[in-house]
């Protein structure tokens, strides 16, 4: 496989952040880093990689919280989410307060994503799809040769993400994930901002909020 990734919990809530790498260069990205920025740094020098860019699902705390000081540390780009999460990156100070984060660095993104971008690390291109509902601004990033997608809070094992916070809707949510995911294959994995991995298809046979439906 191609794009090859490792994950790594983080953060007191466990939150999946995800290093992707470009099997011929050694090129990665780092997919949500919530926090514990040294703990991914030297996970990044133990694969032996080069740390190129910062994607993010969302600005939630534990997806967005320490990419401010990684890309101020390193010199990274941080490419997402869409525009939609503006307010919840504006919040990040408030919200690392609210739930006993460190503080939280400020950050403006170097690019901001909408569907149908693309985004490249090395030789590997991703597919971004946005997926509202859980936050306004939720993007998914699908490698569509791997078969994998990183759907961040989108979608989980068994389960789907909150829609009771500021600018989330059930019905968004839901549409998303059959308007967005489903069609990316039943055979392709998805890696979920928290808990185990699991398959669209999985989900499709058994998941109680959205089993058997289809776009």
């Amino acid at each position: 496989m191609p794009l090859r990734y490792h994950t790594l919990p983080v953060t007191p809530f466990h939150q999946n952040c995800s290093i992707v790498w470009c099997d011929a260069t050694l090129d990665a990205a780092v997919i949500d880093p919530g926090g514990e920025v040294p703990r991914l740094l030297a996970e990044v020098a133990r694969l032996g990689l080069t740390l190129k860019a910062i994607w993010l699902t969302h600005a939630h705390i534990d997806h967005a919280g320490g990419a401010g000081q990684l890309a101020r540390e390193q010199g990274l780009p941080i490419i997402g989410p869409h525009p939609g999460d503006q307010f919840w990156i504006t919040a990040l100070p408030q919200q690392s307060a609210m739930f006993g984060f460190p503080p939280a660095e400020m950050f403006a993104p170097t690019r901001w994503l909408a569907d149908g971008d693309t985004v490249q690390i090395g030789q590997e291109t991703l597919q971004v799809r946005h997926c509202p509902g859980h936050t306004p601004g939720h993007v998914v990033f699908h490698a569509e040769s791997a078969r994998r997608c990183f759907v961040g809070d989108v979608l989980f094992a068994g389960s789907i993400g909150r829609t009771d916070f500021p600018g989330g809707d059930h019905d968004t949510l839901i549409r998303s994930i059959n308007e967005r995911l489903w069609p990316m294959g039943d055979d392709t994995v998805f890696i979920p901002g928290h808990g185990p991995e699991s398959s669209f298809g999985e989900e499709r046979r058994t998941n109680p909020f959205v089993g058997g439906r289809w776009g």
